[in-house]
């Protein structure tokens, strides 16, 4: 294929990827703020994302723990901004599969079988991280919240923009750690990265994970540290468990040499 038309396939997917978000943050611009359609009504994004000052409240009236909205135009921009990162979020599967699409002509036919596979994980698994963060946060900030002292002399008083910057921060941490088992088995599917290796490494990777969870946290509190360090701790395991799956299909396969049983300062026999 030419450059020309290569960049015009790149313009075209561009345009539909750009178009997919726009829509998503109108949707995300009108659940904003509370839905009722029949029977049915959504308490809208940002009652969900606030709930916790309204929780705190009622079980500590003395305390002031509350949003504060700066300038005349911090409202409109924080909805705007929420809007768009919630189109992100619910458009994700159309972008990303642009993306994959305009990648996929120049695969071979095995890269094209692997890519579809992680594609068809890393999706899931990322909406999956934003959603588990979207349902704990508002527990992890009753107990923030909990270390205002309930006097009459003490206050809470958030930025919204402060507030909202660490809620997307802290949901697109979580999605984004959840990727964590498609890189480890596709290290693996690509002949880098044994089952062996991650067996024997699992202590390493488990505190690689803690620090980690440490510095991409938006916030210095061990607790949402371990929101994060816990689940990754499991989908570790899960890849380690699948990746030694594969490793023994292809030594039955006769495609890899079994050396699994040799010690580590044995050395392997040529082939």
């Amino acid at each position: 294929m030419p450059l020309k038309a290569h960049l015009l396939e790149f313009r075209n997917r561009l345009i539909k990827a750009a178009l997919a978000i726009v829509v998503g943050a109108i949707i995300g611009w009108i659940v904003y703020n509370p839905v009722h359609i029949g029977s049915w009504s959504y308490a809208g994004v940002y009652d969900q994302l606030t709930y916790p000052f309204d929780e705190y409240k009622a079980t500590n009236p003395n305390s002031v723990v509350t949003l504060n909205f700066g300038n005349a135009t911090s409202a409109f921009t924080t909805q705007l901004g929420l809007s768009i990162f919630t189109g992100v979020i619910i458009s994700s599967p159309i972008w990303l599969w642009q993306i994959w699409a305009f990648i996929l002509p120049g695969l071979t036919k095995r890269e094209k079988r692997m890519s579809l596979g992680v594609f068809g994980t890393a999706l899931p698994l990322f909406l999956a991280g934003c959603f588990f963060a979207y349902q704990t946060l508002p527990k992890a900030l009753l107990i923030l919240f909990g270390f205002t002292p309930d006097d009459d002399k003490s206050s809470n008083i958030q930025q919204a923009s402060d507030y909202f910057t660490f809620i997307t921060r802290f949901i697109l941490a979580f999605g984004l750690a959840w990727l964590l088992p498609v890189f480890l088995v596709g290290l693996n599917a690509l002949g880098i990265l044994s089952g062996k290796t991650l067996k024997k490494s699992w202590r390493m990777a488990i505190l690689l994970i803690f620090i980690a969870s440490a510095v991409i946290t938006p916030t210095p509190d061990p607790f949402t540290m371990f929101l994060l360090a816990g689940p990754l701790c499991a989908l570790y395991f899960i890849a380690l468990a699948i990746c030694l799956v594969i490793d023994r299909r292809r030594v039955e396969s006769g495609a890899e040499p079994d050396w699994s049983d040799l010690s580590d300062d044995e050395a392997s026999p040529l082939t």
